[in-house]
């Protein structure tokens, strides 16, 4: 049988993570797979050796793939083949999570949190499908080492607090926290792992780097597995990794979480920060259940197979077509808007 081609359309550094382990499938199964990466937010630097880069849309055409999958909201409709939507996140709470742009023909959710939301609204829309495929950039989450550093921390005694907070405006803790933290990291026995969202506003970025010293280190990387897997705890705010650090059973504090439930210790003002912490150290039999039972609904899958099962879900809709019966709607006004955006204007 002839090599499937499979594209990859990138905008943002978070998406290596995200769609590794579906290469990794690809290349086992003995198909193709090349990356596009799209404006000024991918660092070049992060592709390796072995991987395919594109250089242009009109590379992406010619290249014809059979598929292209998208951690983003967005694909344009002038690249060929199935677009498949495998999310840039777990947090289903953020504004847009539930939009459909009339882009994707396939969306592969995470767990039962998100799909039947999503089956409702393929009743709704009629034009695509929904298969609950869990997500890849979770397949390697279990069995992600530690960073060399945690023996070490443990051995003085000291817990390590990762602080991941997200970029958005509206919900990010990064300017409310920064004294507190700045504070508790001159006085408490933590060690500090600060990761910022790629997103997040330079300000902000530069203003925590002040911080640096021997128990405060700021993360620059595009994979955030190790982390989850050092930390003991973390602190947020309604970011998207809240759900993947749930899901190793560990405590997070939240600062004015969007939709807060009993699975977080969420906090309004920063003065509540330090007593969180100990209690989030310090976690309750409740605690402990409602974490499971958030992650059993957000992504019940702990087996590493999210990456073939979304390729399984593709395969099955390249031979048999699809279940939804209506076509894509042309999309007009947005696919205008991405070759403005792209600068794009051919046929």
């Amino acid at each position: 049988m002839t090599a499937r081609r499979y594209l990859f359309y990138i905008a943002h550094n978070y998406s290596f993570e995200i769609l590794r382990p579906l290469q990794q499938k690809i290349w086992a199964n003995g198909d193709e797979v090349k990356w596009l990466a799209i404006g000024q937010e991918v660092n070049l630097s992060y592709f390796q050796s072995n991987e395919s880069v594109l250089s242009s849309i009109d590379d992406a055409r010619a290249y014809n793939p059979n598929a292209s999958f998208a951690p983003g909201n967005e694909i344009p409709s002038f690249i060929p083949g199935l677009k498949i939507q495998v999310f840039h996140g777990l947090e289903w709470k953020k504004k847009g999570h539930f939009v459909i742009r009339d882009f994707f023909d396939l969306y592969c959710t995470h767990g039962p949190a998100t799909t039947s939301r999503f089956n409702t609204l393929a009743q709704k829309h009629g034009f695509f499908d929904v298969v609950e495929t869990a997500w890849p950039k979770l397949d390697y989450l279990f069995t992600s080492p530690a960073m060399p550093i945690k023996d070490n921390l443990h051995a003085q005694e000291k817990k390590i607090i990762l602080y991941a907070p997200t970029f958005s405006p509206t919900l990010t803790s990064a300017p409310a926290l920064f004294d507190e933290i700045k504070r508790l990291s001159e006085q408490k026995n933590y060690h500090w792992l600060i990761k910022f969202h790629p997103k997040m506003a330079t300000q902000w970025i530069e203003q925590y780097k002040t911080l640096i010293k021997d128990n405060v280190q700021i993360i620059e990387t595009s994979s955030i597995n190790e982390l989850l897997q050092t930390a003991d705890i973390m602190v947020s705010d309604t970011s998207s990794v809240i759900g993947e650090f749930s899901l190793l059973n560990k405590v997070t504090v939240s600062l004015n979480n969007k939709e807060p439930g009993d699975y977080l210790v969420n906090i309004q003002t920063a003065d509540q920060l330090e007593p969180a912490i100990e209690r989030a150290l310090n976690p309750s039999k409740e605690l402990k259940t409602a974490i499971k039972a958030y992650a059993d609904d957000l992504h019940p899958y702990q087996d590493g197979q999210a990456a073939q099962r979304i390729l399984s879900a593709t395969e099955n809709i390249l031979i048999h077509g699809k279940k939804a019966k209506k076509s894509k709607p042309l999309n007009l006004f947005r696919n205008l808007k991405q070759r403005k955006k792209l600068k794009y204007w051919a046929i």
